[in-house]
């Protein structure tokens, strides 16, 4: 049975990281910070890492434009892996291999790569410490900031800010306990996703990442090109590596234009009906 007042929805991830898709271009559905928060509840709702909704395209080169939803019913400017979910739905959609998705980050062009995976051009790494941002001036290669174990990160724009940490072994690493002060140090006005990284080699990464608004996830797609672009800065790995996070592997490329590439799989879960009540 269906409630007639609530609204279509598709459950999706990416690597772990799990999205509920709200697509409003019919519909003009408006959200409350209220209504995103129940929706995300993973007990009293349907649960995700973000909510994505997405809307008509604002511009005429794009097919549809996208709003990522924190936990919390606050915005990011960026998702990665919700970027590739769209994109593949979009794609599917359009009986095409190729998509453009516009946020608030960008223009963002997907691609089809075959065997359940897809490839976003995230747009530039952003470094200047203007673009993090940053409260006050400072060398975004060695940020200079600490908590327990973690210290001197590189900072990275990828669309929302992170900050990468470099150690010797992520697993020794208690990232539910550091990753919070850190996404609210002072150097950071809006906040900033928090990274954990272990260079493998010269093409493998380990990462495990705190989100802001979500906490530990499986998987942060912008979090592992800021991981691949700190690295590649500090000299650590060349330009391309595999990102290997909690809930499996990323291809990331940092490509001479300095645009960032990400593949990766992506999977659905379900389709379903919101219930009107949690639209209230």
């Amino acid at each position: 049975m269906t409630n007639a007042g609530g609204h279509d929805f598709v459950k999706m991830h990416g690597l772990g990281n799990d999205f509920v898709v709200l697509d409003i271009r019919a519909s003009g559905l408006a959200l409350t910070e209220g209504q995103v928060r129940a929706i995300a509840d993973r007990r009293r709702g349907i649960g995700c890492d973000q909510l994505i909704v997405v809307e008509k395209p604002r511009n005429q080169v794009s097919d549809a434009w996208m709003t990522i939803y924190n936990p919390d019913g606050s915005q990011s400017g960026a998702c990665g892996n919700a970027t590739r979910c769209v994109a593949w739905l979009l794609m599917n959609e359009a009986k095409s291999d190729k998509v453009v998705i516009e946020t608030r980050a960008g223009l963002l062009d997907g691609e089809r790569r075959g065997d359940g995976l897809v490839a976003v051009d995230m747009g530039p790494a952003r470094l200047d410490w203007r673009d993090i941002p940053l409260a006050e001036a400072v060398d975004t290669l060695h940020m200079g900031i600490a908590s327990g174990p973690l210290h001197d990160p590189v900072g990275v724009n990828m669309g929302n800010p992170h900050a990468v940490f470099f150690v010797d072994d992520v697993a020794k690493i208690d990232l539910a306990a550091l990753g919070p002060g850190l996404e609210n140090h002072a150097l950071f006005p809006e906040r900033a996703n928090i990274e954990i990284a272990q260079v493998v080699g010269p093409q493998t990464i380990r990462m495990r990442v705190w989100e802001r608004s979500a906490g530990i996830t499986q998987a942060c797609g912008s979090g592992a090109c800021a991981t691949l672009v700190a690295a590649a800065r500090r000299g650590l790995t060349g330009r391309k590596a595999d990102v290997v996070l909690d809930g499996g592997t990323l291809t990331i490329e940092w490509l001479p234009d300095d645009h960032v590439l990400m593949t990766g799989p992506v999977a659905l879960v379900a389709a379903g009906r919101i219930d009107a009540s949690l639209l209230a």
